[in-house]
């Protein structure tokens, strides 16, 4: 692995874990549904034309089907949770739960993929409720239940991202990472633009706007061209290895650009929460 590889992987943990902030200064404004449709429209298009420049096809008539239940699965619906919980918590803690991905992906792959549920695993799935529940109890928001509504729509979001993982390795193996990403954004966006006209939308802002286009552009459409790279260079175990850095970043700039308080509960059940992917994603010993 190249000091060059390390850099990206840093890079695409900022970006991603930027991702959280910009959803709570999106979605009051554009509202969830908006918020959420826009950045794989955006997302989308940016990728699309990319394609284009690369002369690299979609297949359209082939894979449009493939596209949309990978784009329901992986971006649209997951999107959508994560953009109403942006209205209720706190940056930092949509993040950590974020990173309960790898444990529901470990959980999807016993019931799909026919990998054995050991002992590590259901510690694992153990550690991580308990982690979840120390940052519910630990945070700085006020605990009332759409608080815990949004922390469910969370781990629902994680829950969809572990199924769509699932169904890209059994059923899309033939695509290639590139065109999965432009072709599941692009017609997930296409299929949502209704729900703009449904958005409680307040007044638009040059800030509002830009950004818009920063979220949809650097934490969608080049957080994937950057991580699909490093997919192929360094291979899924240590590409994924991102997931791990996410809420790091994600508390960092929480802190920095929307005061965002970080408590010791929130250490801690962040702390319990990779434990928790650890022993879910750890490698056997031989």
């Amino acid at each position: 692995m190249l000091l060059y590889d390390y850099v990206l992987l840093i890079l695409l943990s900022a970006i991603w874990g930027a991702s959280f902030i910009f959803m709570r200064i999106l979605a009051p404004a554009l509202g969830p549904m908006a918020t959420a449709d826009l950045r794989v429209l955006i997302a989308g298009l940016s990728l699309a034309a990319f394609l284009k420049f690369q002369k690299q096809d979609l297949e359209w008539k082939k894979n449009w089907k493939r596209y949309l239940v990978i784009g329901l699965l992986n971006s649209g619906i997951p999107f959508l949770l994560f953009s109403f919980a942006a209205l209720h918590l706190p940056a930092s803690v949509s993040v950590i739960i974020n990173s309960m991905t790898p444990l529901f992906g470990a959980i999807a792959a016993v019931i799909w993929l026919g990998e054995k549920m050991t002992g590590k695993i259901l510690i694992g799935i153990f550690l991580g409720i308990t982690g979840v529940v120390i940052i519910r109890g630990g945070g700085s928001f006020e605990l009332s239940g759409m608080t815990t509504l949004a922390m469910g729509a969370c781990m629902l979001a994680t829950m969809f991202y572990a199924v769509g993982g699932v169904y890209v390795k059994l059923k899309a193996h033939d695509m290639t990472p590139p065109a999965i990403a432009t072709g599941s954004q692009l017609i997930v966006g296409i299929l949502f633009l209704p729900l703009l006209a449904i958005s409680p939308m307040k007044e638009i802002t040059t800030e509002i706007v830009l950004s818009l286009l920063a979220f949809a552009i650097f934490c969608s459409a080049i957080a994937y061209l950057i991580y699909y790279r490093l997919l192929k260079i360094l291979g899924p175990t240590k590409a994924t290895t991102v997931t791990f850095l996410i809420p790091v970043f994600g508390f960092i700039w929480g802190w920095l650009f929307l005061s965002e308080e970080i408590t010791p509960g929130m250490i801690i059940g962040g702390a319990i929460v990779l434990s928790a992917i650890y022993f879910v994603t750890g490698k056997k010993k031989s």
